[in-house]
């Protein structure tokens, strides 16, 4: 298999991952099991049975760079692998792939949870799948993603993917769950700044930055804010429907930073006041933010706060529509979990292939059709099957 050599290829990473199989039970290599489920999806398959029948229209050309000294394994042995494999092992070959190929990241990386809605197992008891992501905006890239766990929530999952990560230098965003001290103080350890959501979990915060911005700034002259930098706005238009956002920063805030002196890193307050109006309604909603980058502008603000909503478009809405993903119905063992990877390895792989101005649903067919698009997705990222 060309590239095998190259330790940080996406095969080199997968070889890393453990086959948590008897010896006497390893018929297929789990390479192999691992690398036709890539394939596949990224071909438009969803389901086990659908992995099986392509693989099995596919033997030859798989035959050309993979082993298969069982020949193609049967839907059930698939389905029982990754309900076996060890999700954080996975994870961990994942990361070592997506940090390879990402280089240094810049800008904007937006952190945010999604549940994996028809995973959820009734007659176990068991809650849908729900999963933490971090997304960079600028390279279009799935940095990472944990797990939480059905007795937690995000609070905890995001400091554990926060240690994973290397974030120098970046702006991390992040809803309100994620607004806890805790978190503020990974990010500025991490050489990272922070923009998180201020809503009722931290109450007194939310008062006095609501009191602050109605009292002393949305009463001010737009013009005279807008040259200090302290007022921003875009109009976005799309199928008659339109959205004023205008985005407000405060950066002199000793008043809070006195009271308020346990939040790490601390420089800024934003606001951004969003109108929509469709079919001559117009409706209003207002959100507030805290930030640790020093002197921030209004304008950057939009801009982070622009980039952190495009995760829904750029991950969330891709793996609702181009994968399916509420759709699924894997849902034992560990199956959801690491299948979970396996779409955001086919979204890395996808968004990074420009050439083909379409939707990813439509990637994913044009990859099943037409072998040379095909091997241009597998060589788009270091993959080592190109």
């Amino acid at each position: 298999m060309s590239g095998m050599e190259n330790n940080f290829s996406l095969v080199g990473c997968m070889e890393e991952v453990p086959d948590p199989r008897a010896p006497y039970n390893q018929k297929h290599k789990i390479l192999d099991i691992i690398v036709i489920a890539v394939t596949a999806i990224l071909c438009g398959m969803d389901t086990w049975n659908e992995i099986e029948d392509w693989a099995k229209s596919k033997r030859d050309w798989l035959g050309s760079f993979l082993e298969l000294p069982g020949g193609i394994p049967s839907h059930d042995t698939i389905n029982r692998v990754f309900q076996m494999i060890d999700p954080e092992k996975f994870h961990d070959a994942f990361f070592r792939w997506t940090g390879a190929v990402a280089g240094k990241i810049e800008g904007v990386v937006a952190i945010d949870g999604k549940t994996v809605r028809r995973s959820r197992d009734d007659a176990k008891g068991n809650r849908p799948a729900h999963v933490v992501s971090a997304w960079a905006c600028e390279a279009s890239l799935v940095l990472g993603q944990l797990k939480v766990d059905e007795k937690t929530n995000e609070i905890k999952a995001i400091p554990e993917l926060l240690d994973i990560l290397c974030l120098k230098g970046c702006v991390v965003t992040i809803d309100a769950m994620g607004t806890q001290k805790e978190i503020a103080e990974k990010i500025i350890d991490k050489e990272a700044d922070y923009i998180l959501q201020v809503k009722g979990n931290q109450e007194r915060l939310m008062e006095d930055i609501v009191l602050y911005f109605e009292k002393d700034v949305f009463p001010c002259r737009k013009n005279e804010l807008a040259e200090e930098g302290r007022y921003y706005k875009d109009i976005c238009f799309d199928h008659g429907r339109q959205e004023t956002r205008e985005y407000y920063v405060e950066n002199e805030i000793g008043w809070l930073k006195a009271d308020h002196s346990e939040w790490k890193g601390l420089s800024g307050i934003g606001a951004c006041v969003s109108t929509v109006t469709e079919k001559g309604v117009a409706t209003q909603s207002i959100s507030y933010s805290i930030y640790s980058r020093s002197g921030m502008g209004a304008e950057e603000y939009g801009k982070c706060k622009r980039a952190h909503w495009g995760i829904e478009n750029s991950l969330h809405w891709v793996l609702d529509i181009g994968f399916r993903e509420d759709e699924s119905r894997i849902r034992a063992g560990n199956a959801a979990e690491n299948v979970n990877v396996l779409r955001h390895i086919g979204t890395n792989l996808l968004k990074q292939e420009k050439s083909c101005k379409m939707g990813i649903a439509s990637k994913r067919k044009k990859c099943g059709y037409d072998p040379d698009y095909l091997y241009k997705v597998l060589g788009g990222l270091n993959t080592g099957l190109d």
